[in-house]
């Protein structure tokens, strides 16, 4: 079943005809590459725009792309939700991408260049949403039944509501942009002082009325998707009670948009691009490389910086995982469970400064076996291309640390396919592996969050269980080679490492009580999510004004940069200043071009 991928020639080729640039805060500009409205106001048209609003999800194809900043845009805000949370140092050399590296010292500003082309991508995505709708609007020559034209407009605003969605996580007080905003309309000063969350949730409850369960492309929304994201919204808004109503609805009846229902699968299944869009995804950003684009564009560009700098490809040492984030994974020797309290007591062994030659053996003490799909770390295998050798495979070992990003690489196997070289320039770093926005097990902890607030702490316990027994299934495992010279022979039934984990007793959320759930649960969704750009939101979530974000991002602090023989410079002196960098600050030249007269109309978030 074919995708929905980023460019489909015989329905998008006029795709760019109704999309604007951006540059300015909204459509502040004349259309460019103009295909008039009367050329597409007809069924192809209107789904060529579609197929553009889908394919601005990626964060690849808008005006921004220009500015030198890809990087920033990916949907998988690895700068955003990944270096600025306690996942991930930068990596690569300090003075590399030094506006990433702002971001990941909390001392970001609103004239920072990443911030500026993600808003453009964002915004350029919800305008290609807009001009389905206001195309749509436009056809007379019935090629378009009313039931298409519903079913249309449902997914063009759930995309619309996704986007929006987006924008809220970084910045929370933003525009919300409609249909009748617009170049034409004369009317792009939107102000960002009105609350943005009711008309997220009034455009996926459009499009959970209207979408079907099942759409003759994957990678199309469905009703059920649309729920997924309507119940994040929620969980967004501390809305537990509404959360919960409609994801105990996707657990028990849920569908894919290809008709499976819901369930876990083996864990890294998930970032294998032969097994995606499975029965866990519910809604992905569908990539794929070799397929004609230029510069291997509907691959994974948005991360192309996030590989090892040796090993399966030559460039560009970023993204590495801290050794905070390494050390959750240590488990109880007796009970198998997680150390919620000490886990960061000591760090687990790395080959420190250590040359490559001098015999290593890895950390020995038992680990939740998500680890190693999620860090690469010397002494284990990294996929089929060899035992991981440590400081070999980093740029700047005392600068980002001993560990690699591991999660969204492929295998050396299906690399010739999955694989393609980036730009001109990445060799295998443009990649086929879908980033699935929601998971299943994002559907699992989010309902053990709204249980605890507002239901049954043995029902929590319950769903976290679940996520915990297919992380302790064999299959999700990293196991040995068969012969360590040539990974190619494949792997043995022995694992890499001492794993250990354990489901939680049966009780034992009810008996430690609320605060302990909730610290199970936040500390499960951090296991589970490593890496994948979700964890500085999550910590936005759990904030709520608590304090609790900079509580737990000053701690990391400390710890990174107290490391013998890493100097983590960007970190040091670092401090989250609470009340300011729960959000980022709104770009400076948006404000500046927002101006109208004589003011401006978006508002800067506090303490910028």
């Amino acid at each position: 079943m074919k995708a929905y991928y980023k460019y489909i020639l015989v329905a998008g080729i006029a795709i760019f005809g109704l999309v604007v640039s951006c540059r300015q805060s909204f459509l502040d500009t004349q259309p460019y590459g103009s295909t008039s409205v009367n050329t597409l106001a007809n069924k192809a048209g209107v789904e060529g725009l579609l197929i553009g609003a889908y394919s601005m999800l990626d964060g690849i194809g808008g005006p921004s792309d220009f500015d030198g900043t890809p990087f920033s845009q990916g949907i998988s805000n690895w700068v955003f939700g990944g270096i600025a949370s306690d996942d991930a140092h930068k990596g690569s050399t300090d003075d590399d991408q030094s506006s990433a590296g702002d971001i990941e010292k909390y001392a970001v500003n609103s004239a920072n260049p990443y911030l500026s082309a993600k808003w453009v991508s964002i915004y350029t995505g919800i305008q290609r949403a807009n001009d389905v709708i206001r195309v749509m609007a436009r056809v007379t020559d019935g090629s378009i039944t009313k039931e298409e034209e519903t079913g249309l407009k449902a997914e063009a605003l759930f995309l619309r509501a996704v986007y929006h969605l987006e924008a809220a996580k970084l910045w929370r007080n933003v525009p919300y942009v409609s249909d009748s905003v617009s170049y034409e309309n004369n009317n792009f000063y939107v102000p960002n002082t009105d609350p943005v969350w009711p008309r997220i949730e009034e455009d996926f409850l459009f499009a959970i009325a209207n979408l079907p369960a099942v759409q003759p492309q994957v990678g199309r929304a469905n009703t059920w998707g649309a729920k997924a994201f309507l119940a994040k919204t929620y969980m967004f808004e501390h809305k537990f009670a509404e959360a919960k109503n409609l994801l105990d609805d996707i657990i028990q009846n849920g569908v894919t948009s290809s008709g499976q229902s819901y369930a876990l699968v083996n864990y890294p299944d998930n970032f294998d691009p032969s097994k995606k869009n499975n029965s866990e995804s519910l809604f992905a950003v569908q990539m794929s490389v070799h397929d004609g684009s230029s510069g291997a564009n509907n691959g994974n560009i948005g991360d192309v910086l996030n590989f090892p700098y040796g090993g399966p490809t030559t460039c560009c040492g970023f993204y590495q995982p801290s050794f905070s984030l390494a050390n959750s994974y240590k488990t109880d020797a007796t009970t198998g469970l997680p150390l919620l309290d000490t886990w960061n007591d000591f760090d687990i062994k790395n080959d420190q400064n250590i040359g490559s030659d001098v015999s290593f053996t890895p950390y020995e003490g038992t680990l939740d076996p998500r680890l190693d799909y999620v860090v690469g770390r010397r002494g284990i295998p990294y996929l089929d291309w060899g035992i991981m050798p440590g400081q070999a495979w980093v740029r700047a070992q005392a600068q980002g640390g001993p560990y690699i990003p591991r999660k969204f690489i492929v295998s050396k196997a299906q690399s010739s396919t999955a694989n393609d070289v980036a730009g001109g320039w990445g060799v295998n770093q443009a990649s086929s592996v879908n980033y699935v926005m929601i998971r299943y097990a994002d559907v699992l902890l989010w309902a053990a969050e709204a249980e605890i607030e507002v239901g049954s702490l043995d029902k929590a316990e319950a769903y976290v269980n679940m996520v915990r027994d297919r992380a302790a299934r064999p299959g999700s495992w990293m196991h040995t080679y068969v012969d360590n010279n040539d990974p190619s022979k494949g792997f043995t039934n022995t694992p890499a490492a001492n794993y250990f984990i354990r489901l939680y007793p049966a009780g034992m959320f009810a008996s430690q009580g609320q605060e302990y759930a909730r610290k199970a649960v936040r500390f499960e969704r951090k296991l589970e999510f490593g890496m994948e750009g979700h964890r500085f939101f999550d910590l936005q979530r759990y904030d709520n004004g608590t304090g609790y974000m900079a509580d737990v991002l000053n701690a990391y602090i400390q710890h990174e940069t107290h490391i013998e023989g890493f100097n983590f410079e960007l970190l040091k002196g670092a401090v989250f200043t609470k009340g300011k960098n729960e959000i980022y600050p709104i770009p400076l030249d948006q404000i500046d071009l927002s101006v109208h007269g004589g003011a401006p109309t978006l508002t800067q978030n506090p303490g910028y």
